[in-house]
């Protein structure tokens, strides 16, 4: 294969935060006989199928949460994955916590594992911030709609969760009338507002 197609592949990967979906590289103008050979030659990594990354490519600070920005488009980092992006609890994430729209199809993704919620309206669509971790973009819940959140599942993840998310956030200086609108719109207000008065 030519020497000058593998540079502008590589140059074409390294304007993508040297990682790319099989689709994007195509659509860049990779043909999918260029990929398998950079892959063969040890230029690429396989990260997941259809997921490839650039062998010389620093290290990534988040891979788990790049992995699944690019794996599943739709997906919203949530619950205990959102807080502790936002430091706001003492546990420990051992799979990535993602939000979805009723609609959407379930994700292929081999790695990392994946624990799903679906949500539907204004539950899904409010409170989502966009972060550039590993110069990708990344939707995570923001700290007040996140800590609504885990009152919403906290039959799932723990009351006990829930009561350190709301104390940290309150630590960090989050709006109590943020806290109470996303209450309201996940209805649970009525379940956070004594934790929340109690805090006070």
């Amino acid at each position: 294969m030519e020497k000058e197609t593998i540079s502008r592949a590589i140059q074409i990967f390294r304007n993508h935060a040297g990682m790319m979906r099989t689709r994007q590289a195509i659509d860049a103008g990779i043909s999918q006989r260029t990929l398998y050979e950079m892959r063969d030659r040890g230029l690429l990594t396989m990260l997941d199928r259809g997921l490839f990354r650039l062998a010389d490519a620093p290290p990534l600070e988040q891979p788990d949460l790049v992995q699944v920005a690019l794996g599943v488009p739709k997906g919203v980092v949530c619950l205990i994955s959102a807080l502790a992006f936002h430091n706001l609890t003492s546990q420990i994430p051992h799979q990535v916590y993602v939000a979805l729209p009723v609609a959407a199809e379930r994700p292929r993704l081999s790695y990392p594992p994946i624990r799903l919620f679906w949500l539907s309206g204004e539950v899904y669509s409010s409170g989502t911030e966009i972060h550039q971790l590993d110069r990708v973009k990344i939707s995570i819940y923001g700290r007040e709609k996140s800590v609504a959140d885990c009152f919403k599942f906290r039959n799932k993840i723990g009351m006990d969760v829930a009561r350190e998310a709301l104390r940290e956030s309150l630590r960090q200086g989050c709006m109590v009338d943020k806290l109470l609108e996303y209450a309201r719109i996940d209805r649970v207000e009525k379940i956070m507002r004594p934790f929340l008065e109690a805090l006070l």
